[in-house]
């Protein structure tokens, strides 16, 4: 099976948070920033990839996103703030 990506977009540093799970990272942030994703995404304008880790089996990505989707909002705030503690829009760094 191919592999996928976890991610976490937001608004800005410390906004609105939206856990994700894709193949293709580059075509799903792309999706956020046009406004062609889900009404949550679209509503608060979430397009600023914040955080992003890479599973080599789908499977796994999806297992991984369910448990972060289910973890308090500090603990988010936390891991993003581990790799990321500028809150940078990581986009441009995927191809």
């Amino acid at each position: 099976m191919k592999g996928g990506w976890v991610y976490i977009v937001t608004d800005r540093a410390f906004g609105s948070l939206y856990v994700g799970v894709t193949n293709n990272l580059r075509r799903r942030i792309a999706e956020h920033r046009e406004g062609a994703t889900d009404r949550h995404t679209k509503k608060y304008r979430l397009s600023r990839l914040v955080y992003a880790e890479r599973h080599e089996e789908i499977l796994s990505a999806i297992a991984r996103e369910k448990a972060i989707k289910h973890w308090v909002r500090a603990w988010k705030i936390d891991l993003i703030m581990a790799d990321n503690p500028n809150w940078d829009d990581l986009f441009d760094g995927f191809s």
